[in-house]
């Protein structure tokens, strides 16, 4: 079976920049991938090759076995980070016209419609004109737009980008059940939180290079950082027995909690048991791994947070935050 997608040796320039360099990945059928990195990585360039709308200057690439998306477009459902509809039209009649464009039938079309709306919070909105409706609502009817005609394969660029909460959670659980029917997901992204808890493989680039490409279940493995965290049962508790355990390396307090850092070679369940004998915990546990904190450690060639790699976490985290403000 042929991959989804597959990039090989593929470059872009514009002028004197280098927006993606030498970059290769490949998505097999089925699966949820995650591109991410900050604003401005090469990340909708690559979105944009894979969809035919750029080419690149050197390399190849193949997508649903088709040498170009053109010849698969009915296969294909895309949602771009720059968003567009036809502001004049009503709702239904715009998502309509978008099925037919993707060779599904008017009626077929017309059936669908009502159930996906009501799907992403819209319900009742077929005959609402398009600019009637707030930028989130905008969105989430494009959504609806790039799913109508249950695509093999969904590209999403950015697709939370200026979303409320409870958007995104309805679009999160869209793409849920697009990739329980079968669809093959690609998920751009600069929120790293999203892909951590959406995919199931992620591709990293930075300054239009791949600089990781593993399985999540994997990286949690390779980058397990060997903190726990440690919530104790009485909030005035005494930690500092904790500090003389040979297991431990530091104890900090973080927000009602404490980061425990774990000697090298320590094994953390025989750790989790000696500091819960010590301190009676109301929640302990291994630390979830952040993307963020990977990625960081990438860049900065696994050495400790010097001002590239704090100025690279300061961009993670404008993003997060321009995010949740929206």
């Amino acid at each position: 079976m042929t991959h989804a997608i597959e990039l090989r040796d593929v470059r872009k320039t514009f002028g004197a920049n280098v927006a993606v360099d030498r970059l290769s990945l490949v998505v097999p059928r089925g699966a949820v991938c995650g591109v991410i990195g900050p604003s401005g990585a090469g990340k909708t360039t690559c979105i944009r090759m894979i969809m035919s709308i750029l080419f690149p200057d050197s390399g190849s690439l193949s997508v649903l076995g088709r040498a170009s998306a053109l010849e698969a477009k009915d296969q294909i459902g895309y949602l771009p980070e720059e968003r567009g509809v036809y502001r004049k039209m009503r709702v239904g009649a715009f998502l309509t016209y978008l099925a037919q464009l993707k060779r599904v039938s008017r009626d077929v079309a017309a059936a669908r419609v009502p159930a996906l709306l009501e799907q992403v919070g819209l319900r009742g909105t077929e005959r609402t004109p398009l600019d009637e409706l707030s930028k989130g609502m905008l969105q989430r009817v494009q959504f609806v737009g790039a799913t109508l005609h249950e695509p093999e394969l969904l590209i999403l660029d950015e697709p939370f980008s200026g979303l409320d909460p409870v958007s995104v959670r309805l679009l999160r659980e869209q793409v849920r059940q697009a990739h329980a029917r079968g669809a093959t997901i690609l998920l751009s992204t600069h929120i790293m939180a999203y892909a951590e808890e959406m995919c199931d493989h992620v591709f990293m680039i930075h300054q239009g290079g791949k600089v990781l490409d593993q399985p999540m279940e994997g990286l949690r493995r390779q980058f397990d950082p060997r903190t726990l965290v440690l919530e104790p049962l009485d909030p005035k508790a005494d930690v500092g027995a904790l500090r003389a355990l040979p297991d431990v390396e530091q104890v900090e307090a973080r927000s009602g909690a404490y980061a425990i850092t774990l000697v090298s070679g320590a094994d953390p369940s025989l750790a989790l048991a000696r500091i819960a004998g010590l301190v009676p915990p109301a929640r302990i546990e291994i630390a979830r791994l952040r993307l963020e904190d990977v990625f960081v450690r990438i860049v900065a060639g696994g050495g400790g947070l010097d001002e590239a790699a704090a100025a690279l976490r300061s961009r993670l985290q404008a993003g997060a935050v321009e995010e949740a403000r929206a």
